[in-house]
């Protein structure tokens, strides 16, 4: 296991020093599952939602996360984003949504963390203009799907956790 780079030599947290590395395309992708009623997820695909449109204010959320991951994560560097996607799959089997957060940046370090806070934060904001009708809901498992780019090249989530099968 390599040593946590957060910490300097004197267990102290400290952002890393990223100056040395190139630059480069990175892209990032995570997930949420946000389970619910099935009557809940109705009201969403159907737009009945007293709150609006659940999936699209959960998009926009999820964007604004993603920029603004920099003042929610300390020790994350800021990035100029190049791009930030949203994608919402319904599935009667859970019942509930899967969000999927795309991040891409060209910059010297990754995009783990805003893929990971647009995703929990599109979570979060479904889980708010519902909870009125349905407060059983959970959120999780949140988790990083992909990465690419940087030194450690590409990597992707072997096998899908049991939450995310069903």
């Amino acid at each position: 296991m390599s040593k946590l780079t957060h910490l300097d030599e004197d267990g102290r947290a400290s952002m890393v020093d990223v100056s040395q590395k190139a630059v480069s395309k990175r892209r990032a992708v995570a997930s949420a599952v946000v389970s619910m009623n099935r009557e809940t997820l109705r009201l969403i695909e159907s737009n009945g939602i007293s709150k609006g449109d659940v999936l699209n204010t959960a998009r926009i959320a999820g964007i604004q996360a993603a920029k603004r991951c920099d003042e929610l994560i300390p020790l994350c560097h800021s990035l100029p984003l190049d791009s930030v996607q949203l994608s919402f799959d319904s599935d009667a089997n859970l019942p509930g949504v899967r969000v999927i957060a795309e991040v891409v940046v060209t910059a010297r370090t990754g995009v783990e963390m805003e893929a990971l806070t647009a995703a929990s934060v599109a979570a979060l904001t479904i889980y708010d203009m519902c909870k009125a009708v349905d407060k059983s809901i959970v959120i999780g498992p949140t988790q990083l799907e992909k990465k690419e780019g940087g030194r450690s090249g590409t990597w992707t989530r072997a096998e899908p956790t049991a939450e995310a099968r069903r």
